[in-house]
């Protein structure tokens, strides 16, 4: 085993008590330069809120973090902590680094629990946004715009708000009743929710900025899995990854029966791929009662995309792995899968399975552009933006930031680009109603 890869620790898994929280927070030795301030994509107020909490000031610990994110209790959970906050710990040097995480966690749960604080409202007078999405991109924007001022409506294609957060990651990354939580909280700021509306089908554009808004953020993120063009990819039991997770997810919220869900009991399952959606595939589908699970990569161990604690908590949890595994050809019998042809470090063999779940990427969908005249993107369908103001895509006052402008990345990075376009935002709008000029 690479000696890199942190032993999975069901410790971490475990949320702090109250003391537990307070005694790690106390062992925060307050840096003059923060590296777990600066490693932090969106440079949360860390050693700020860890010190409030040392002192048992639960509502002054929140309230630092509410100055940079809308989603503490997403980011407590899912974040890579090891690569930013903790990573950057001066006490990661001697093996016990603050774990920033479960502070964040603890202090998000704690407030939402006791219903310490709430945000002051500003009036809803700067002007009116559309935000297309409601992942960590959406949710950020929308939450950042109504804190200053601006009145959001949230267009959301499925029955509820969330994106990625309650529709791709796993109930035991991340428990579905914070999601919620979070989008409620982000509603009590005065945002407004309109779900099963999708852009570029149940609305345009064009109809969004004629109902009134002065600005469009897309952050519909990569709703789009890439597929494997190899011969048998229509055989019944071939299935993208997002779609089972997403049809998971609907059968735990008791919206789908269980047979819709495509894999089922006694399912021996091959997972292609080896980033962090092929790990949440591989043991969500171990949780739906499959036999086996088998990741297949066409690289070594050390080059998967995944971060080592998800493929380390992937191992523990039983699912196996075949690394230098180049996938040639799905084999089936009567229209159904029996298995999968692959080389094998330059053998060939045919490795059985009645299940292949494909996490090989994802891109932008098309709806939107494809309905709207222009909004230009690049060769690989994402959306071109400018620096100034920034995040603004070719057609004036249209906006986008997170995965559908970038490579898919990690909840945080999404929000972080998503901060910055709320500037732009906020800029452009404060300028057209200056000047007296409508977006179009």
């Amino acid at each position: 085993m690479d000696e890199n890869i942190r032993k999975y620790d069901e410790y971490d898994a475990t949320p702090f008590t109250m003391l537990e929280a307070i005694n790690e927070a106390k062992r925060c030795l307050n840096c003059k330069k923060p590296g777990c301030k600066t490693g932090c994509p969106i440079e949360n107020n860390i050693p700020e809120f860890i010190h409030q909490l040392s002192m048992g000031n639960f509502g002054e610990a929140r309230s630092y973090l509410a100055e940079k994110t809308n989603l503490p209790a997403v980011c407590g959970r899912v974040c890579p902590h090891e690569k930013q906050c903790q990573g950057h710990c001066v006490l990661n040097k001697t093996g016990k680094p603050i774990k920033v995480g479960k502070l964040e966690q603890f202090v998000a749960d704690f407030d939402a629990d006791m219903k310490l604080i709430r945000e002051k409202i500003p009036p809803k007078t700067r002007g009116n946004v559309a935000v297309i999405g409601s992942g960590p991109a959406g949710l950020t924007v929308a939450g950042d715009l109504a804190k200053i001022g601006f009145n959001v409506t949230v267009f959301e294609g499925e029955a509820e708000p969330g994106g990625v957060l309650l529709y791709g990651i796993p109930e035991f990354r991340l428990p579905k009743d914070v999601v919620r939580r979070e989008t409620a909280r982000i509603a009590e700021l005065g945002v407004t929710y309109r779900c099963n509306t999708i852009v570029g089908n149940d609305i345009t554009i064009d109809q969004m900025f004629e109902e009134g808004f002065d600005a469009i953020f897309i952050g519909t993120g990569t709703s789009v899995s890439k597929e494997l063009n190899i011969p048998g990819k229509d055989l019944s039991g071939v299935v993208q990854s997002h779609y089972f997770l997403r049809m998971v997810a609907l059968y735990n919220s008791k919206s789908v029966e269980k047979n819709e869900v495509p894999v089922s009991d006694g399912d021996t399952v091959i997972v292609i791929g080896a980033g962090n959606v092929a790990m949440d595939a591989s043991r969500t589908a171990l949780r739906m009662g499959a036999k086996q699970v088998t990741v297949v990569y066409r690289d070594v161990q050390e080059s998967m995309s995944a971060e080592p604690l998800e493929y380390e908590e992937a191992v523990a949890d039983g699912v196996k792995f075949m690394w230098k595994t180049n996938s040639k050809e799905y084999i089936g019998k009567d229209g159904k899968l029996t298995g999968l042809r692959a080389d094998v470090d330059g053998n060939e063999l045919i490795i059985p399975c009645n299940k292949v779940l494909v996490a090989i990427g994802s891109k932008p969908a098309k709806r939107i552009i494809s309905t709207t005249k222009g909004i230009e993107v690049n060769d690989n369908g994402y959306l071109i933006t400018k620096e100034k103001p920034y995040g603004m895509t070719t057609l004036n006052g249209v906006f986008a930031g997170g995965d559908v402008v970038h490579q898919p990345a990690t909840v945080v990075l999404a929000m972080k680009a998503a901060k910055q376009v709320v500037e732009g935002i906020s800029s452009y709008v404060d300028a057209i109603k200056l000047l007296g000029l409508g977006s179009h």
